[in-house]
């Protein structure tokens, strides 16, 4: 008699938050020491075969694959330039190998802005990327800063879709109480990080640009009307709309989204700007499994269809077809 099978949790699911970990970023992060990333207690194995055999057992479709933090520099300008067009280029041969089953969020060599244009527009435009992947900041440059104007500018120009991905600020030996990165300052730095982008006015002058904010939003289902309050006390240019901008974002629930953090973001936007995201292999596959298993019964049948799939091929829509672009 045939042991009984287990169906996955979840059925075709586009995950918009998956990273991967190539044979070249794993050596370079180790040259540069960074061996427990953020904190964390190492670098994840990561290869295709298991991604592929772990997103059949939860029941994802199609991972959009991005680098982690902390990304591809390391301190020397010119190694960041190369490790980002390696990596990549790997990425979209992995796109290409398997398709349907991967997409591409490029990384940037930032914040190199010359060589982060180049980098855009050669991945967008020859490799087939999807989307772009930023962290909140490069060097304490937070997404926001006019720095980042150019940048902005390409990505509006070209409808792109931004995923954004935290890491460590600048001060986490004096605020992360030597807890692991991810645990606090990760959320707190996604908060700064999107607060800023509304607050400086990059939202309101790319609006074409289609931002994913990870986590569940952060912290910022709760904290979206104190930001909002002082919005209208600053004296320089018209106050934003804080409320209005949040809702025009998209928001992954990789992580902990039940029982409390996905009322909240729902208090914030709808069913129709979540997305699927598992944080995969920075959370374990087992982890991811078990996650799954609980967002499976978190919404209603058609907002759960949304999140999981609808969502992400209309900002994806290469993936309606199940092939590279290439």
């Amino acid at each position: 008699m045939s042991e009984p099978t287990t169906a996955p949790p979840l059925a075709g699911a586009i995950d918009v938050h998956s990273h991967f970990i190539t044979d070249r970023l794993r050596a370079a992060m180790r040259q540069a020491g960074v061996t427990e990333p953020d904190g964390m207690p190492a670098i994840p194995d990561w290869d295709p075969v298991s991604a592929l055999s772990h997103m059949d057992t939860v029941g994802i479709r199609t991972a959009m694959l991005s680098v982690s933090s902390p990304g591809v520099g390391f301190g020397d300008p010119a190694a960041t330039r190369d490790l980002a067009g390696s990596v990549n280029e790997e990425g979209a041969e992995l796109v290409r190998a398997h398709p349907g089953r991967f997409g591409l969020l490029a990384s940037l060599p930032l914040p190199d802005i010359p060589a982060s244009l180049a980098e855009a527009e050669y991945a967008l435009d020859q490799l087939g990327a999807d989307g772009i992947a930023l962290q909140t900041h490069y060097q304490g440059h937070y997404l926001g800063d006019p720095l980042y104007e150019p940048l902005m500018a390409l990505l509006d120009a070209r409808r792109a879709v931004v995923c954004l991905h935290p890491t460590s600020p600048q001060c986490w030996k004096d605020a992360s109480l030597g807890y692991p990165r991810p645990m606090l300052e990760f959320p707190f730095d996604t908060t700064r990080a999107v607060a800023h982008l509304i607050l400086s006015g990059t939202l309101r002058r790319h609006p074409r640009i289609s931002f994913i904010v990870p986590h569940a939003g952060a912290a910022l289902p709760v904290l979206a009307d104190r930001i909002a309050v002082f919005a209208l006390m600053r004296a320089e240019g018209p106050p934003a709309d804080v409320l209005k901008e949040l809702a025009t974002l998209h928001f992954d629930l990789a992580g902990f989204a039940l029982p409390r953090a996905l009322p909240a973001l729902l208090q914030l936007t709808d069913a129709q700007h979540l997305l699927y995201g598992s944080d995969y292999p920075f959370t374990p596959d087992w982890a991811v499994e078990g996650l799954a298993r609980t967002l499976a019964g978190g919404l209603d049948p058609t907002a759960q269809e949304a999140m999981l799939r609808h969502n992400a091929l209309r900002l994806f829509p290469r993936l309606r077809d199940g092939v590279s672009r290439l």
